[in-house]
């Protein structure tokens, strides 16, 4: 019960709960009024960088979410030609990360990663098309324990200003593995072929435990 009221929070997230506790200190200087705002903006600051334990799945079968937020987008689309897979044809599913929603970002399946690609780019709010092709954006291409091509792009939204990688080229991952987080706002979108998709458009994403295709 404790760990779910007081779950850990990432690394990412201790600079900004130190300044945050000083805001509020200092605000509070001024105003008792200031100093709960100060108060309230802390609490948030900390439930944003929450990085709660998740229970995985762990089949070959399944892609699980790798973020918590709103499905989207559910479509057939080109793959990325960043990664020179424009001529093949993908399924695609993105899920939009509001400042409310944990931002840690997990690895749809197991396998290893390929390549990792960041692509700097404008800050456009993440649940528009464009910020797709657009914003600025991180590609994992992996290829999952079926030898199948599976695509996560972690895209910064209109107030994130910084996307974390926390793996590397090469590495091999297990199904739900952190890969990353995105500071502020967001949108992952998962690539993937011969799966068929189990989610739909306005359906909310747990990351690591909604299952979003099977075989």
């Amino acid at each position: 019960m404790f760990s779910k009221i007081f779950p850990k929070i990432h690394a990412e997230g201790y600079k900004f709960l130190v300044i945050a506790g000083i805001i509020t200190v200092i605000f509070y200087i001024f105003s008792d009024f200031l100093g709960l705002v100060g108060f309230v903006l802390t609490i948030w600051v900390y439930y944003f960088f929450r990085d709660p334990e998740r229970v995985i799945i762990n089949d070959d079968n399944f892609l699980v979410s790798p973020a918590d937020g709103e499905v989207i987008k559910v479509e057939e689309v080109d793959g990325p030609k960043e990664l020179n897979l424009e001529n093949k044809r993908f399924k695609k599913i993105s899920i939009f990360m509001n400042v409310f929603d944990c931002h840690v970002n997990r690895s749809p399946c197991g396998g290893k990663i390929e390549e990792i690609l960041y692509k700097p780019g404008k800050f456009f709010n993440a649940s528009l098309d464009k910020a797709s092709e657009d914003n600025e954006r991180n590609y994992f291409k992996i290829k999952d324990n079926q030898n199948n091509d599976i695509v996560l792009v972690q895209i910064a939204g209109l107030v994130a200003r910084r996307i974390v990688c926390e793996a590397n080229k090469d590495q091999e991952l297990n199904q739900g593995d952190r890969v990353g987080m995105i500071r502020f706002g967001s949108r992952a979108d998962v690539y993937y072929e011969n799966y068929e998709p189990l989610v739909k458009v306005g359906q909310t994403a747990v990351s690591g435990e909604t299952l979003l295709a099977k075989k």
